[in-house]
């Protein structure tokens, strides 16, 4: 059976001339017909959530309607809608950036600067699974191999208009939150919803959807979700993650149903160093080798996931397309050096105009000389996405 899939994803909203973000989500929500969007944490951020599908090109035809569809609603007011980790120019505000909801001021006057510096988007990804017991035993199945995924799709290098070194920065932000982080091995469903009214119990968090581990069982529905990725310019590499990891917890899904051998050994001290090494990285370095834990060119690493994983990929039917993307994901290199070329020849400026065409899925833009370049929007439909949930 194939499991299937959707996808949320996260923008910044751009002033179209200065590249910085501009809390405009509400202005742009307002012109968006039809379910799909949704505010975030910050007013400068817009939640795109996708349809559900059993095949990759219906994702992908999805994500792009979904894109365009943002496009056309924010060009208008001069904003421009960009899928990355960070934006390049962003400037650190006050709570005033903070979407206008109970929760959401709470998480302001709770966390301080390390919410005001939330200035980060992400691309989750949600997979069917059986049941919730099904989803936590997998966790422990998969999490070893988040870190590649998380390399496929860094695209967060620059951060307060300098250049961190690290392909990941909103990585390194992300990980400020008190859960963030390696989700932990639990026996079941029982034990790990304990472990969340223990976490909110303690007042460090105020419901299950501040859990921010790298993967977590919905709280919503019957789903496995991925969270450790950075938003991604280009829909291909959102698509290409959405494969690899469907195919992980198709495979994980059929290991805990053949009882072969422990859910996990229990050793997973070393995924948070890992997780640093993808965001340090990204493609153009060394990763954390998941079955050896020694470091190997990226490259090496994400070469063998697919051989792997190809009973799962075939049964999906992606196997010649996730081949395919990965082929071409790792001749490009990721985001972040794209990013980083683009800033070399033209500073910052440049580094916003590349991620604006890419994200309006202009990947031949690379050399653009405005930010309006790139192909107008073409048809527009309304399509039914889950309703969001703040802060989930």
């Amino acid at each position: 059976m194939t499991l299937r899939i959707g996808v949320e994803e996260e923008f910044h909203l751009l002033d179209v001339h200065s590249g910085l973000p501009v809390p405009g989500a509400r202005a742009v929500l307002d012109r968006l017909t039809g379910p799909g969007f949704a505010p975030e944490f910050q007013s400068c951020v817009v939640e795109s959530n996708s349809g559900v599908h059993e095949s990759l090109d219906g994702l992908r035809a999805d994500l792009a309607a979904s894109r365009r569809s943002l496009d056309a609603a924010a060009a208008p007011l001069g904003l421009a809608a960009v899928a990355a980790g960070t934006a390049p120019l962003a400037r650190l505000g006050s709570h005033e950036g903070v979407t206008d909801h109970p929760r959401y001021r709470h998480m302001a006057d709770e966390y301080r600067r390390v919410a005001e510096e939330q200035l980060i988007c992400s691309a989750q990804v949600h997979v069917d699974v059986p049941d919730r017991d099904t989803a936590v035993r997998a966790m422990c199945l998969v999490s070893p191999w988040l870190p590649p995924l998380l390399a496929l799709s860094a695209s967060s290098p620059f951060w307060l208009g300098g250049d961190t070194g690290y392909a990941s920065w909103r990585t390194m932000l992300w990980q400020r939150w008190p859960t963030a982080g390696p989700a932990g091995c639990y026996s079941g469903a029982a034990e790990y919803d304990a472990a969340l009214e223990e976490l909110i119990g303690s007042g460090v968090i105020t419901d299950p959807g501040m859990v921010y581990y790298d993967v977590r069982p919905s709280a919503h529905q019957r789903t496995l979700e991925l969270r450790i990725c950075d938003a991604c310019p280009r829909v291909e590499t959102v698509v290409l993650v959405a494969g690899l990891f469907r195919a992980l917890v198709h495979d994980a899904c059929a290991r805990l149903a053949r009882r072969a051998g422990p859910a996990c050994a229990g050793h997973h001290e070393w995924l948070r160093a890992a997780a640093w090494r993808a965001a340090r990285s990204g493609l153009e370095g060394p990763l954390v080798d998941p079955v050896t834990r020694r470091a190997v060119p990226a490259r090496q690493v994400l070469h063998g996931l697919p051989d792997r994983l190809r009973p799962a990929l075939e049964a999906s039917g992606d196997w010649e397309s996730v081949r395919e993307l990965l082929g071409r994901a790792l001749a490009d290199g990721s985001a972040a050096r794209r990013l980083r070329r683009a800033a070399e020849s033209g500073g910052l400026p440049a580094a916003v105009r590349l991620l604006i065409a890419e994200t309006r899925g202009d990947t031949g833009a690379v050399g653009c000389s405005g930010a309006d370049g790139g192909p107008p929007p073409a048809r527009f439909r309304t399509r039914a996405g889950r309703a969001p949930v703040p802060g989930s």
